[in-house]
């Protein structure tokens, strides 16, 4: 197929109605639209009807959990999972004449939507120092040059090996090996970005960085909170099971500051109510909370709660697990009797009485699960928030039983298993002396760089090297300016990547591309064809294995590709069998159940339908803390607050996104078409800073340094946001995130609850609306 056109098209902005529904036929149609718009009508059923079945290919969307096999639909997909696993099955190419006609300079100018657009990376490219075109080069020079900046680092920690969650277990597991073989601890991956509040906050409070829920959880629920989260964009297939949980006689109480499609109404494309029906409701309460606010929302449950006990002993609270399995209760409740409700009404946006209705649904339920997602995490008290989430559910027991417990809903689809692979800066000791004892070398024991640090440590001239396996690092990065800037300085960056993206338009003096296999492909190696794995967002494992031809016969596995590299690199400094790992990723999966708790017969247990769940210690009684109990914890109440003529703002995706990546301009579901450079704003909030709808304004973030961040040119659309608050996609506004402002003890990205102001921009534009 040949490219789109090289020039961008702008179209005008127009504005609808939010939608009131998520699914349904539109998604169907949407979905099968930009599915052939890129590839052939055989390739996408091929796709599609092996897509999250077993023995298929797992959708590299999202992480969350397949049904059980013999329970799942024949279309076991989403529509943006559609759109995913299609993008990457694409007929566009992308050849060296393509670089020829592009510069780097001319690269860096175009949108993440054109750059996506032109298809796949087809063999590996070199941009040298004082160039500014990519230019072809082999594989054998590529990984020359590669590996000669690495050997000749003054030391490993100059080095940083970014991982996106796109890669499997056996690859991530190969690059975590060899960047400890070759003597740093630099492994950062999205994570950081995302859920790394979560981990921190579970593993202090239950001793494990893993959600306790799996989907038969979900069904059987009497209660489910979705915070901070919008499913009918980011988690679709979650839909599924929130239906199966209504139908069960569910409820849910949806909580954020926008009242997505996805949390009001569900038509559901595989059943007939969802085609001609009503679909089903999803949330029985929405709580239209200010962001920043469910701190202090929690805090005012657990109060209530403790209220409710004292007004009837023994009836409220579950005492048999507070007693056997908890530690601190007394100081807490202590804590949680203080709170205040002028401050709680301030956070939250929220009565008192729309609060205690809340607790009165918790009353009545018997199993309760709190599900969220990165409206939690990407703040400065995200740790605490999810702190908090946690004692709410030890006070009623909702931990360790069926239908009941903590749901952190992962994005990326093997984010989950990239951790457990030892994709972390700061993996536990028993886990490197694993290594040590299977592989005969002493892994490094100081903690490395994570994302935030590894940033730092370039634009310091600390990090000459930056390697990624996947990803969009630049663009996912929070202060985009010093991110770029530090990039620039480093004397050689590398990509391994399927398609091109803005990372691969920052080039330190020396930039590789490493084109690989997409996860939809065959991988054909010595041994005979692979398949992969991955962890879903539920801790469970099962294989992935493409279906199609890969798109240039030169290209690499990701696995391959790290293998032949760290051969080229660590030249037999450890006893480590790269070459069998190449020809034979059993051998890898072999390795792991040696090393990785819960992998034990790994070959033979992955292969079975549906592969295997990892244990919860949490679900078997057992908290791996240091007490050895589930701790309860007292967190100081947070406001957010923003001066006036200011709101706090939240980044987000549009419908049509995925990750960094715009497949569209449009975002179907929150009726916006044509432009992604949009500020949502409560209509009170538009008429109280004296602006219109349509007028440009920059928006622009203010520290309490005294440092200020600007994002350029957006237009102003009137939306039920929470009053006092705005929204608008990112990476476009990653800009107006100081590096510096990350989540306390997490050290992840804050990209909710900036304070911004609005400062109009001329002329004046209004949007068509229909």
């Amino acid at each position: 197929m040949q490219n789109p056109p090289a020039e961008e098209t702008e179209t005008p902005l127009s504005v609808s109605p939010p939608k009131k529904w998520a699914a349904g036929v539109p998604a169907v149609v949407h979905a099968l639209e930009y599915s052939l718009e890129q590839t052939s009508p055989r390739k996408t059923g091929v796709d599609l009807l092996a897509m999250n079945q077993v023995g298929g290919i797992d959708c590299p969307g999202c992480a969350w959990a397949d049904p059980a096999p013999g329970r799942r639909h024949r279309n076991e997909y989403c529509e943006n999972g559609a759109k995913h696993i299609n993008d990457e099955a694409t007929r566009r190419r992308i050849t060296a004449d393509f670089f020829r006609q592009h510069s780097v300079s001319d690269l860096a100018g175009r949108s993440d939507m054109w750059l996506n657009q032109q298809g796949r990376l087809t063999e590996p490219m070199i941009k040298r120092p004082d160039s500014d075109h990519y230019e072809p080069i082999s594989w054998d020079d590529a990984l020359g040059v590669l590996a000669k900046e690495l050997t000749t680092l003054d030391s490993p920690d100059e080095a940083v090996f970014y991982t996106s969650g796109r890669a499997s277990n056996e690859a991530a597991f190969v690059l975590q090996l060899f960047a400890r073989a070759f003597g740093t601890n630099n492994l950062p991956d999205c994570s950081n970005m995302c859920h790394e509040s979560s981990g921190f906050a579970l593993n202090e409070t239950l001793g494990t960085g893993k959600g306790t829920v799996g989907l038969d959880d979900l069904h059987h629920a009497d209660l489910i909170f979705l915070v901070g989260q919008n499913p009918g964009s980011n988690h679709p297939r979650q839909l599924t099971a929130l239906e199966a949980a209504k139908r069960n006689g569910g409820r849910i109480v949806a909580v954020n500051p926008l009242p997505e499609a996805g949390l009001r109404r569900f038509k559901n494309p595989q059943k007939p109510r969802g085609v001609v029906g009503r679909g089903t409701q999803i949330a029985d309460r929405f709580l239209h909370i200010k962001p920043g606010g469910d701190l202090a929302l929690f805090q005012a449950l657990n109060g209530l709660l403790l209220e409710a006990e004292a007004a009837r002993p023994g009836t409220v609270l579950d005492h048999d697990f507070i007693d056997a399995h908890t530690s601190g209760f007394e100081e807490f409740a202590r804590h949680a009797r203080t709170v205040d409700w002028d401050d709680v009404r301030a956070a939250t946006g929220l009565t008192r009485q729309e609060i205690e209705q809340v607790r009165d649904e918790v009353l009545r339920s018997e199993r309760v699960i709190v599900c969220w997602a990165m409206g939690i995490t990407q703040h400065k008290h995200g740790v605490p928030t999810i702190r908090e989430i946690v004692n709410f559910l030890m006070l009623r027991g909702n931990l360790g039983r069926a239908g009941t417990g903590a749901c952190p809903v992962r994005g990326h689809s093997n984010v989950q298993g990239d951790r457990t692979m030892g994709i972390w800066e700061q993996m536990p000791d028993a886990f490197l002396d694993a290594l040590q004892k299977e592989f005969g070398f002493d892994p490094p024991r100081p903690h490395g760089l994570d994302s935030v640090n590894s940033i730092k440590a370039m634009r310091e001239g600390r990090v000459k090297v930056f390697l990624a396996l996947a990803g969009n690092f630049v663009r996912a990065a929070p202060d985009s300016a010093v991110t770029e800037e530090a990039m620039r300085t480093c004397r050689l960056t590398a990509h391994i990547s399927t398609k091109l993206n803005r990372s691969h338009t920052v080039c330190g003096a020396t930039a590789l591309i490493l084109p690989t296999l997409g996860r939809t492909e065959r991988d054909l190696q010595a041994s005979g064809e692979q398949f992969v794995t991955v962890e879903n967002s539920m801790s469970q494992v099962h294989t992935s294995q493409g279906r199609l031809e890969p798109a240039s016969p030169v290209l690499l596995s990701e696995v391959a590709i790290l293998c032949r590299l760290a051969r080229r690199t660590l030249d037999g400094r450890a006893d480590i069998p790269w070459d069998e790992f190449e020809a034979d990723y059993g051998t890898i999966r072999e390795r792991i159940s040696r090393i990785v708790p819960g992998f034990h017969d790994f070959n033979a247990r992955v292969t079975r339908p549906g592969g295997f769940q990892l244990p919860n210690p949490v679900n078997e009684g057992v908290f791996r803390t240091a007490v050895g109990k589930a701790l309860f914890t007292c967190n100081e109440p947070v406001v957010p607050r923003a001066p006036a003529g200011h709101l706090l703002l939240q980044t987000l995706r549009s419908h049509d996104q995925w990750n960094t990546v715009p497949y569209t301009q449009n975002d179907r579901y929150r009726g916006i078409h044509g432009s992604r450079h949009v500020v949502l704003v409560n209509p009170d909030d538009v008429r109280g800073l004296g602006l219109t709808e349509g007028e440009q304004v920059d928006l622009v973030s203010v520290w309490g340094d005294g440092t200020e961040r600007r994002a350029e040119g957006f237009a102003v659309v009137p939306y039920p946001t929470a009053r006092g608050s705005a929204a608008a996609y990112y990476p476009e506004t990653n800009v107006l995130v100081p590096l510096d402002s990350v989540a306390d003890i997490s050290n992840q990205p804050t990209s909710k609850g900036i304070v911004v102001r609005l400062e109009t921009r001329s002329p004046r534009t209004t949007p068509t609306s229909s």
